[in-house]
Formats: C-alpha cells, sequence, structure tokens
C-alpha cells in the first residue's frame, strides 16, 4: 500500500516538515526535489502549492494532502477532510482572509466596495463573499505585494494575515474579516472508502494531533512522602488527575503531571517548599486525549 501525500512546498513547508518529524515522520528533500523521501515506506510524497493540492487530491492524483481550508474553499473541491490541525507557517493563530482599505479611506464596511477595484489571491472567495452582501465591485487576481496596490492600483484588498502586523506597516486598516483558515489534513473520497488507506490517513491524523497537542505542555515527575502529599496534590495544576505509583519506600510516592510549560518556572519552587523531592521536568512528543 502506498498513500500518495500532497505537501505545501513554500512558506507552509518547514513548519510541516517540523510537525511531521514531532509525529514520527521524517520527511527530507533537497532545495530542488519536489519529492521528499520518508522513512515511512507506506508514504510517497510530492511537494505542491498549497493552492493546487485540493484539485489533485479530488481528481485523485494524490489520495491526500495537507492545505489551508482557504484552497479549499477557493477550488471549490468536494473533498474528505480528515481533521483540522491548527498550525501555520509563524504561529498557531488561524490565517485570516481580511478586506483592507488606506487608514484614510471613509470606506468602513462591504457596501463602500459598490462599484470598486479589488485585489486578491483568493478570488473565488472574495466574489463569494461581495455576493452575500450584495455589491458589485470588480475582483482581480493578484499574483503578490497585494498589500502595495492600495490605493494607487486598486481601491481595496483581500490579503490573508495571522497578526495584521504587515497590513498595519503598509498604512492599511481592516474593516471586515471573510475567511478564518487553518490547516487542514484532507483526502479523496473514493481513497477514504479504501480501508487500508483510511486506517494510515486515520493514524497519520492521530499522531500529527497529538504533536499538536504536546506543544507548550511538559511532564513533571516528582517523589512525595506521604504525609506531604495532600499539601502538594492541592497546588498541582494537572489537566487530569495526578498519576501516584508506589516507591519500595512505603513512606513515599512517585507523583506525575502533565502541565503548561509557562506554569512550571512559577510551580517548580511551589512544589519543592511543599515536599516534593527529585523533581524532574521533561518534553513531550505527543499527548493523545
Amino acid at each position: 500500500m502506498k498513500l500518495k501525500l500532497g505537501l505545501p512546498k513554500g512558506s507552509l513547508q518547514e513548519a510541516t516538515f517540523a510537525l511531521f518529524k514531532r509525529a514520527g515522520f521524517d520527511f527530507r528533500a533537497s532545495t530542488r526535489s519536489y519529492h521528499p523521501t520518508c522513512d515511512d515506506p507506506e508514504i510517497e510524497a510530492t511537494l505542491l502549492r498549497a493552492q493546487e493540492i485540493p484539485r489533485y487530491v479530488e481528481a485523485g492524483v494524490l489520495d491526500a494532502g495537507i492545505t489551508g481550508y482557504d484552497n479549499v474553499m477557493e477550488c471549490g473541491s468536494d473533498i474528505h477532510e480528515v481533521a483540522e490541525l491548527q498550525y501555520s507557517k509563524t504561529t498557531s493563530l488561524p490565517y485570516r482572509w481580511v478586506l483592507a482599505v488606506p487608514k484614510d479611506s471613509p470606506m468602513s464596511e462591504p457596501k463602500d466596495l459598490e462599484g470598486k477595484r479589488i485585489a486578491t489571491e483568493l478570488v473565488n472567495v472574495t466574489k463569494r463573499y461581495l455576493q452575500t452582501h450584495g455589491v458589485k465591485a470588480e475582483v482581480e487576481f493578484s499574483w503578490g505585494a497585494t498589500e502595495v496596490k492600495v490605493p494607487e492600483l486598486v481601491d481595496a484588498i483581500v490579503e490573508g494575515t495571522e497578526t495584521g502586523g504587515t497590513l498595519a506597516a503598509h498604512g492599511l486598516k481592516v474593516i471586515d474579516t471573510i475567511l478564518v483558515s487553518t490547516t487542514r489534513f484532507i483526502a479523496n473520497k473514493s481513497s477514504w472508502r479504501d480501508e487500508s488507506k483510511r486506517q494510515k490517513m486515520e493514524n497519520i491524523a492521530m499522531l500529527l494531533q497529538a504533536a499538536l497537542n504536546a506543544e507548550g505542555l511538559v511532564g513533571l515527575k516528582m517523589n512525595v512522602a506521604r504525609a506531604d502529599l495532600d499539601s502538594v496534590i492541592s497546588i498541582l495544576p494537572a489537566l487530569k488527575n495526578p498519576t501516584l505509583s508506589p516507591l519500595s519506600d512505603e513512606g513515599w510516592v512517585a507523583v506525575e503531571i502533565i502541565i503548561e510549560e509557562k506554569a512550571a518556572r512559577d510551580l517548580i519552587p511551589k512544589l519543592r517548599r511543599a515536599g516534593a523531592t527529585g523533581i524532574v521536568e521533561y518534553p513531550l512528543n505527543k499527548v493523545i486525549f
């Protein structure tokens, strides 16, 4: 069984490879290669622009792929969504496609775009958005650097952003969000009906999500005298009840929990003062809830 998997080439590639690495799949590609190798012999990967992946998955050229929800909506592809994966090229924030105009523009809502010119890479989604608001405007495809086209070339833009910093730096204001997009693991519908391929995709999705769950979390384990156990447990902000294991010395137990990494620096001194000893903090690769 070979699973033909489309991976995004470009800005999302590094983050995608890093996520798969944490999930247990090691992809390697040279700068000129479009076919990265994988240490899993059941995966045959191809690097493509994320915008193209939904079309090839729908057509069955690929069994599955990693792409943005925005690309699925732009293509209008009929695919099966295996999982939503909350990661992007620089942050864990969703990617927002926003309607932006110059800061000093009198335009402040969608209806103000009547008869105007809008530049965007997300042409079909933008047209549907305008139709929903009953607005007739000219929408043209932008090949990039969209934010610099306002106001000399176009009246407004629809542009993707994670933080909004680039738009603000170019003197633009956001007047509406037209689409919120996250990364998706998608599958061809026929491939999804194939039992062996579906199981492989489910396994990959589970491990990818487990790797995402582990971000920002660490494990803590410690030894605690039974006399101090109640006071130690009372300050533990565990995701679940802590795991307690007896030690060879009946007067002591081992305690293990999972916490947010940023909480560890304040918690560890408190645990030590409450009687915990042998405290160990360790990183997590995967967490499955």
